[in-house]
């Protein structure tokens, strides 16, 4: 699965931008323009200034100061949130569903994927919560490339991202590439279950399983350091759902229109 999942992402984003190029009688092409602004710290705007100058700005412990922090504080702050929810969704999956609900009703065949895809589709929820209830699905029997139809669909097609595509780049685009989608994700987790059945492997049995390649102590402190990094993001995520900011209102400027007539009348000029 760990092999599958960016293998499958990269051949479904592939087959979506192939067939929007196929399909999509879209106008000229319009010129998109790099932002070549300093990532570290802003300094150049990538045009007054020519790269070879530019290289020479910072140092390479600047710039990894600067990695750094993007990756802690602004990435892992967007992630911290959605993984935990994860997390709690997997462990109510786990603890709450009987182990023989999943394998009687779900199990695997083009209906368990088009379940999983009905179900992901409008589901929002980011590529980071989806892993651990893929995890905690296939523990409770649902086979593996059902699942991955669940991690591919969920997070390339929730509700709000297709509204903004709509807006963006219409209808007919937003179908294409939904479709392109859906249909390679139901492709490739038909093909990931006869994978799995070749070589006689339970993805079932093998879920948890990783954790023993791992030593106690380096998953102990990882756990620590997950911990720590996500106290902020995730208080701050709290605190903005409890206590919403109140904004001032904006102040609405109202043009009042002017009747020149009326104006021209009330000075007794005559009609203008």
């Amino acid at each position: 699965m760990t092999v599958a999942r960016p293998f499958v992402a990269f051949a479904t984003a592939a087959a979506a931008g192939i067939a929007e190029n196929l399909f999509n009688s879209a106008p000229e092409n319009r010129k998109i323009i790099p932002d070549l602004t300093c990532p570290v710290d802003g300094c150049c705007d990538g045009l007054s200034c020519s790269p070879e100058k530019h290289r020479r700005h910072h140092t390479f412990m600047q710039k990894l100061q600067a990695a750094l922090k993007f990756a802690i504080s602004d990435l892992w702050g967007d992630l911290a949130g959605w993984f935990l929810v994860g997390l709690l969704l997997a462990g109510l999956i786990t603890v709450l569903i009987p182990d023989d609900v999943f394998s009687k009703y779900l199990g695997a065949g083009l209906p368990a994927m088009l379940l999983m895809l009905a179900v992901g589709i409008p589901l929002y929820i980011c590529a980071t919560a989806s892993t651990p209830i893929a995890a905690a699905l296939i523990l409770k029997g649902v086979s593996p490339g059902a699942a991955l139809v669940f991690l591919l669909a969920g997070p390339a097609t929730n509700i709000a991202s297709l509204t903004v595509l709509t807006g963006v780049l219409g209808k007919r685009a937003t179908a294409i590439y939904l479709t392109t989608i859906a249909v390679s994700a139901v492709f490739f987790g038909l093909l990931v279950d006869q994978i799995y059945d070749s070589i006689g492997v339970s993805a079932q049995a093998m879920v948890g399983q990783a954790s023993e390649i791992i030593p106690f102590w380096a998953g102990l402190l990882g756990t620590l350091i997950i911990l720590f990094l996500s106290i902020k993001p995730i208080f701050k995520t709290t605190r903005a759902w409890i206590k919403p900011s109140r904004q001032k209102p904006p102040v609405v400027q109202i043009q009042e229109k002017i009747d020149l007539n009326t104006v021209s009348e009330s000075r007794d000029c005559g009609p203008t």
